[in-house]
């Protein structure tokens, strides 16, 4: 009786190492390498609600969602870049988290160039303002103002 459980043992340890491999993540299992690739992924994007947070890090019902889209493309085996030009069609370029340099995105990043410009610019012509010499009073007005403060 021992015999035949030993070797049931011993057919289902394979299966067993196989199964820790394994991570189950918003109802759907993966592998560990799939796992990695997906969170790769999902750090690239950003939550459409929270604004500032990948959907990795996102508890957003919506960031749930692309998490779920991603690891079923992931386990489908659809390549990361179509997986991503998959997201920015649905979703536009917003929802990368660093948007490639494109006409679309110049002004996104000139614009901390341009606030400093523009605050150079105000504050030269500030000082440019200030800087007019103030004339001196004439004679009558310097009598004028001292026979006021007597």
């Amino acid at each position: 009786m021992k015999l035949p459980r030993f070797l049931l043992a011993l057919l289902l340890l394979p299966g067993l190492a196989l199964a820790q491999d394994m991570v189950t993540r918003d109802g759907i299992t993966l592998t560990q390498p799939q796992e990695n690739r997906a969170e790769a992924i999902g750090d690239q994007l950003r939550c459409l609600v929270c604004q500032n947070e990948s959907i990795e890090e996102s508890s957003a019902g919506l960031a749930k969602q692309l998490r779920v889209i991603i690891r079923q493309q992931v386990v489908q085996g659809v390549p990361s870049k179509e997986i991503m030009r998959y997201m920015v069609q649905r979703y536009g370029i917003f929802v990368l988290l660093k948007p490639p340099v494109s006409p679309l995105t110049w002004l996104l990043y000139a614009s901390p160039f341009i606030a400093m410009l523009g605050g150079f610019l105000l504050f030269w012509l500030g000082r440019r303002a200030r800087a007019n010499p103030v004339t001196p009073l004439s004679q009558a007005e310097q009598a004028r103002l001292d026979e006021l403060l007597k």
